[in-house]
């Protein structure tokens, strides 16, 4: 299973791990990491798991489709590394992701 390593916005770091193929905010909300709403249950229709990925995990991701680019248009503090965790599926070779949770009104 890969590990995923959170950082809330209190600066904890929480390591998990998730079943392969469970994407990065149903591991977190399993996890119970603070900042992640997931207000719609992984649909990509609120941004409310949006989470700022490790610069040298970006390359590893698939590319980000245009649904996901503009649910983060509506996003607070979007950045270069912003992505979507409902978006991000996990596998072995995401094993370490490192993911710092943005501000989602939590």
């Amino acid at each position: 299973m890969p590990r995923v390593i959170f950082q809330d916005s209190d600066g904890r770091r929480i390591e998990v791990q998730a079943p392969v193929g469970n994407t990065a905010m149903e591991a977190a909300v399993d996890n119970r990491v603070s900042g992640i709403l997931a207000e719609c249950g992984g649909a990509c229709a609120c941004a409310t798991c949006h989470a700022y990925i490790a610069a040298e995990w970006l390359a590893r991701l698939k590319p980000m489709e245009e649904m996901e680019d503009a649910m983060l248009d509506a996003a607070t503090d979007r950045r270069a590394n912003s992505r979507l965790l409902c978006q991000i599926e996990l596998g072995p070779e995401l094993d370490g992701l490192y993911i710092t949770v943005a501000d989602n009104g939590a």
